[in-house]
């Protein structure tokens, strides 16, 4: 199934609705994926975005698309078979640092809703003229932070951002507070000392907290 770009866009929102925090992970072993998934959606955390920074990225997707309540998304997403992969692996969202045509194109064509990423105006313009209103703001903390975020929303109100890159519990609050705002991503929900402990009580208590995040 196709998906314009504003039903694409349209989608990404309904998923950074779900929760404050979308947990960012990198996952080095696919054993403790499901466990790692459980433990996430447990503490209140459901979308989550599983980069494809490892080699068994795809794997950890498969598995953690299985945990009940979850909805995976697949992170880092460069290229059109990136796409690709990403979906049939079972992904039901993707993410991605930046945006070219190609990318979105391949998105579009295998029905995968994206979040680009965007920092600049003309950046936001750029994907806001082709239909995508919801968008992630990348690399946060060295773009601006939250006040470039705030000071995007003046021109640019139509347009919605997740931040991701240097988000912690410190600056998470700042970040939600702005009405362009609807979610931001994390990778403090699943410290890789906790996982490879497999404290997943532990990791629950750290998602049930991002979870309670006002905004």
């Amino acid at each position: 199934m196709t998906l314009s770009p504003q039903e694409a866009s349209a989608k990404a929102l309904e998923i950074c609705q779900l929760a404050p925090i979308i947990p960012v992970l990198v996952v080095e072993d696919v054993s403790r994926a499901a466990s790692l998934a459980r433990a996430l959606v447990k503490g209140g955390l459901p979308a989550l975005e599983v980069t494809l920074r490892t080699a068994d990225a795809l794997a950890v997707i498969t598995k953690m698309s299985k945990v009940e309540g979850g909805v995976v998304g697949a992170g880092t997403l460069l290229t059109p078979d990136d796409v690709k992969r990403a979906r049939d692996a079972g992904a039901t969202f993707g993410v991605s640092p930046g945006a070219t045509d190609k990318l979105l194109t391949a998105a579009e064509d295998v029905g995968l809703p994206m979040l680009p990423g965007a920092v600049t105006a003309s950046e936001v313009m750029a994907l806001l003229e082709r239909g995508y209103d919801m968008l992630k703001f990348f690399p946060a903390s060295t773009s601006g932070g939250a006040p470039a975020i705030k000071n995007l929303g003046g021109p640019l109100q139509a347009v919605k951002f997740c931040p991701t890159g240097g988000v912690s519990p410190s600056n998470a609050t700042e970040y939600l507070s702005l009405s362009n705002v609807v979610c931001a991503g994390g990778s403090w929900v699943a410290p890789g000392n906790l996982v490879k402990a497999e404290k997943w009580d532990d990791i629950t208590a750290l998602a049930a907290a991002a979870a309670a995040l006002p905004r």
